[in-house]
């Protein structure tokens, strides 16, 4: 740590030459800069930098290594286990940059480091193309992609990674650098799921699709009807085309007006069958889910923009998510998946979540650090909640989930989809002989391992 006249030097430079704001605890606007997604995270840095432009981002990571400060990168979106935040060190605040570049020629974006789903999928949608995204719109691009990617088009295009056509960064160094397949290879691989490991992910180009049309199928049943419900929801997906995704889960039925008033605030079993397609080809594939009694439906063809919308949880609720990566959901885990819903505290946000995965994930490039590519299924316990003393109840409900499923569990994870839960399972979320090579390539881009406030790979 630099002495504190050195410290207030470089401070007082940083503030002079930052295009973008630099907060300092007892400035205004200090607390409101440090606050995130996830209310259990109440973290205070020395310095956050609010960078407006890649030059901010070196001059922000320079300055944070003259001054040995603990640096923590902060993209668009949740950082859930509040890994965009420290105490007593320098925040990389990307926020303010979130320009998205749309080249429909090319069907190609460039996205800015800071950028949220919602500004990507609102400046694709004129133009009928669309792209990977998170299953929410404040969800940030950057760190989204670079963990891998996981939403409702997988099936249909891949992966977000699988979609990744370069990446700006500025490294540990402050230096300027561009990663793709003929530039940097090693590195470009390595941001395929080693998330903010190797440096600042400044902008990202990923591919587009053509998406002319998007269509849903959300369905809502009393619980007891779950296991049928399941059970016909994974049938439709694996006997369906690759335009079918979405979700089958259990939550708490929220004051909508396509919800009955008499089940607001009680269990419901939810079936949300997405179709990149028509309507007309989504109802042929979801005549199963309709056949079957059900309390609420909205069907129909929507904008991908906004059913990316349709879960957007509020910000300044308590979080705590994990996941388990399936090798199959047969019967005999449906029981076990509906059973664990009857103890999911209710009422809260909390929701319990089986994702499907194949078609495109499963048949895309094998060489990346993406070992949970091979799974069909995957258990996403979703604790969120208001109240702190709901802790109890919220927080072992997720284990309990994961512990009961682990039967039909692979070991791998999605890294996106959960918290700190140490260093075997950041192996687990990129396989033991990827984590070697990128332990390797950590060592090269990163000796010193600035960028430690991730799921961290330690330079070997």
């Amino acid at each position: 740590m630099a002495s504190l006249s050195k410290a207030g030097t470089a401070l007082a430079a940083l503030r002079e030459d930052l295009a973008g704001d630099v907060f300092a605890p007892g400035d205004a606007g200090y607390d409101e800069a440090r606050t995130v997604f996830n209310a259990m995270i109440d973290r205070r840095p020395a310095v956050i930098a609010q960078c407006a432009d890649e030059d901010d981002v070196v001059r922000a990571v320079r300055f944070g290594r003259e001054l040995d400060l603990n640096i923590a990168v902060r993209g668009g979106g949740h950082s859930v286990a509040g890994m965009a935040l420290n105490d007593n060190g320098l925040v990389v605040d990307l926020r303010r940059m979130h320009g998205v570049t749309v080249h429909p020629g090319a069907e190609a974006v460039r996205v800015e480091g800071g950028a949220t789903m919602s500004h990507l999928d609102r400046a694709t949608q004129p133009y009928g193309l669309a792209t990977t995204g998170g299953r929410a719109s404040t969800t940030g691009v950057g760190g989204f992609v670079l963990g891998g990617g996981s939403g409702w088009l997988d099936r249909w295009c891949g992966l977000a990674v699988d979609n990744l056509l370069g990446v700006e960064l500025v490294t540990a160094d402050g230096e300027r650098t561009h990663a793709s397949a003929d530039e940097n290879p090693d590195l470009f691989w390595a941001l395929h799921g080693g998330g903010g490991n190797f440096g600042v992910a400044t902008a990202l180009t990923l591919k587009l699709h053509e998406l002319p049309e998007f269509a849903i199928a959300l369905l809502l049943y009393r619980p007891e009807a779950g296991r049928e419900v399941v059970r016909t929801f994974r049938d439709v997906i694996e006997s369906g085309p690759v335009e079918a995704g979405g979700g089958v889960l259990y939550l708490t039925a929220p004051p909508e007006d396509f919800v009955p008033p008499h089940l607001v605030g009680s269990l419901v079993c939810v079936a949300l069958l997405t179709y990149a397609g028509s309507e007309e080809d989504l109802r042929k594939v979801a005549e199963p889910l309709l056949a079957l009694p059900h309390e609420a439906e909205i069907v129909g063809g929507m904008p991908y923009a906004d059913v990316q919308c349709m879960i957007d949880d509020p910000p300044g609720m308590r979080n705590y998510w994990s996941a388990e990566y399936l090798t199959g959901a047969p019967d005999d885990f449906v029981d076990v998946f509906c059973a664990l819903a009857q103890n999911m505290p209710v009422p809260t946000g909390t929701q319990h979540v089986l994702f499907p995965l194949g078609g495109a994930v499963a048949d895309g490039p094998a060489e990346y650090p993406v070992p949970y590519r091979d799974s069909p299924w995957v258990v996403h316990p979703f604790g969120i909640w208001a109240d702190p003393a709901d802790d109890q109840r919220c927080i072992p409900w997720v284990h309990d989930v994961r512990g009961h499923v682990r039967p039909w569990a692979t070991g791998a994870v999605y890294l996106n989809f959960i918290g700190d839960e140490g260093a075997d399972r950041v192996r687990a979320g990129l396989g033991p002989e990827n984590t070697d090579r990128l332990a390797a390539l950590k060592r090269r881009w990163d000796p010193d391992n600035v960028f430690r406030f991730n799921h961290n790979i330690r330079p070997a």
